[in-house]
């Protein structure tokens, strides 16, 4: 997620190389390119390579959600293999009869309305202790 709201902030600005992210969030540059790897598969970011490469969103920072991050580097949103999205998995022989599965539903229902709800823009602008540091 900070490699996504590191290119948010830099939107704009051309393509921003993994190692310029991996020193301003002091993350492993190996890391991030397996990241950005999945991300690509996503349709999430763009590369270029060469001289003056990087990643740039593929997208307006608005038009990226943290829940669109999450499944492209995490897979479906399932607090429990019984509620996750997309087709129903019954696996379970408890699951007709669960007393729990609807505490598992309204969770991946919280969770997923919660990543949906943020966008790149808004977390890319500069928090109230960043914007302390800079003023």
């Amino acid at each position: 997620m900070r490699l996504m709201v590191d290119l948010a902030r830099h939107w704009g600005q051309g393509t921003v190389s993994l190692h310029a992210v991996a020193e301003r969030e002091d993350l492993p540059e190996a890391y991030l390119e397996q990241l950005v790897a999945a991300l690509r598969k996503a349709g999430l970011v763009n590369g270029k390579r060469g001289a003056g490469g990087g990643y740039i969103l593929a997208r307006e920072p608005r038009a990226i959600t943290a829940g669109d991050v999450v499944r492209a580097l995490e897979g479906p949103i399932e607090p429990q293999i019984c509620t996750a999205e997309g087709d129903p998995v019954l696996n379970c022989v408890r699951e007709q009869d669960c007393g729990t599965r609807a505490v598992w539903l309204r969770l991946q229902t919280s969770i997923a309305s919660a990543l949906d709800g943020m966008n790149l823009a808004e977390l890319a602008r500069p928090t109230r202790r960043e914007g302390a540091r800079s003023g």
